[in-house]
């Protein structure tokens, strides 16, 4: 596998960020004691306002507190990555700065959606670059289409690898093909899956292994499936890729940031409510969720 000093390898939970009940204010405390739990449990580092951590519902201040918060609890070697995607090349220039500043080791970077249907594989090279240039930190591209509407194309991040601040990819599309068109676009990029359901497809392929929902409420179930992996153990790996395909595709895949934090809940980790207008989970899903982290 790649040395986790040089590019981001193995499993990185993309947190949830937790609002306050009462308020509905960035709650850190919280945070900090989810970070710290996640990584007692040996995952490889953390992605804070991703996705799942409801990045597009948070203001670009409240994302740099998140980001600083985060890296006080990362113990050396653990990285910090920090979603920055936004609409506009210049304010995601602007939070990568912001990210970098509070002491982010990369950045993931969506492509711009709202006006997707005008973007053309030459306007996202030219996007990407740009973010590239400005950025202090190394640059993680991000996949997905489920939110932005878009697919980047593997040409695309082959015309991207001539950058030397561009790192690697965390794919989302669900897709093991374009998992593997990715690995065989940029053979000297990180390739990261964005679905657990796909973990042991992407180690086979060669990926350096997740940024994967799942591993926000069993982390140690995709740490172990690596570790067996990687120790040649792929029996014991198909087994764990058996356990966690449920636990993605009901949670993470049916019921979204919503869904992560119910179960995060179930396990004694802080998830609380999402922020409006995502809406919480009904009670039969809460239920549903916590019988599927229990395993039942």
């Amino acid at each position: 596998m790649t040395d986790r000093k040089q590019v981001p390898a193995g499993i990185f939970p993309p947190i949830t960020t937790p609002f306050d009940p009462e308020s509905g204010d960035v709650a850190l405390d919280p945070l900090r004691q989810n970070i710290a739990r996640l990584l007692a449990e040996g995952v490889d580092g953390i992605v804070v306002t991703g996705s799942t951590g409801e990045a597009p519902l948070l203001d670009a201040d409240e994302q740099r507190r998140l980001v600083g918060a985060a890296r006080k609890e990362l113990t050396d070697g653990a990285w910090l990555i920090a979603g920055t995607g936004a609409e506009s090349t210049r304010q995601t220039i602007a939070l990568c700065v912001s990210a970098a500043s509070e002491g982010a080791d990369a950045v993931l970077v969506r492509p711009p959606s709202y006006f997707s249907a005008a973007a053309t594989e030459a306007t996202l090279a030219t996007h990407f670059r740009a973010v590239a240039d400005a950025s202090p930190v190394p640059v993680l591209i991000y996949n997905i289409p489920k939110y932005t509407h878009l697919s980047l194309a593997p040409a695309l991040l082959q015309q991207l690898t001539s950058h030397e601040r561009i790192i690697g990819v965390k794919d989302s599309s669900g897709d093991p093909k374009n998992l593997a068109a990715y690995r065989a676009a940029v053979p000297q990029w990180s390739v990261l899956a964005g679905s657990a359901s796909l973990l042991v497809t992407a180690l086979e392929l060669g990926c350096q292994g997740g940024v994967v929902g799942v591993a926000c409420y069993t982390p140690s179930l995709c740490v172990q499936l690596v570790r067996e992996f990687e120790q040649g153990h792929r029996a014991a790996a198909g087994k764990l890729q058996e356990r966690i395909t449920p636990l993605d595709k009901e949670i993470v895949g049916k019921l979204g940031p919503a869904g992560v934090k119910a179960a995060m809940d179930a396990v004694g980790l802080y998830g609380g409510p999402v922020r409006p207008p995502l809406a919480p989970i009904s009670p039969a899903d809460r239920e549903r969720v916590s019988a599927l982290v229990r395993g039942d």
